[in-house]
């Protein structure tokens, strides 16, 4: 009952799935950027297999760490949006920037990685996932009306 109210007053709640594919990549980039400031730091020892192909030279590095602020922000709208759906506010903007930010990232990494030829699994893939989930919920948040 109090679904239906909130979408006749315009507040669809977040579907289920909208908000773990944006807990997830949340947690997993937030995750990475610690390992990667902790391995910077010297804090942790990756070793380099594990490292994406070129993480030693110095112009990889800073393209990688170019992304976040990217990923920074596309985190911050995504907790944002998921906050104002649980309190009943308008979420579908602030979610619709967070997703266009996670496939504007995975698009780019994915485009660099092609563009050098090189389809390393371990980070081609989680880099192209990121950005095509973002894509079977993006039309809907566009299209779908906001609150009056």
């Amino acid at each position: 009952m109090s679904e239906v109210l909130l979408k006749r007053a315009g507040h669809a709640p977040m579907s289920r799935a909208l908000a773990l594919g944006i807990v997830i990549t949340d947690v997993a980039f937030s995750l990475y950027w610690v390992l990667s400031a902790a391995y910077l730091l010297g804090i942790v020892h990756v070793p380099d297999a594990y490292l994406f192909s070129g993480y030693h030279d110095r112009h990889l590095v800073a393209w990688n760490w170019s992304f976040l602020p990217l990923d920074l922000a596309a985190t911050a709208f995504g907790a944002w949006a998921i906050l104002a759906s649980r309190r009943q506010g308008e979420w579908r903007a602030l979610a619709a920037v967070s997703l266009a930010l996670w496939s504007t990232a995975g698009g780019m990494a994915v485009a660099y990685w092609t563009l050098m030829g090189e389809f390393d699994p371990s980070w081609f893939l989680p880099n192209l996932l990121v950005f095509v989930w973002p894509l079977f919920f993006l039309p809907k948040l566009v299209r779908a009306p906001t609150s009056s």
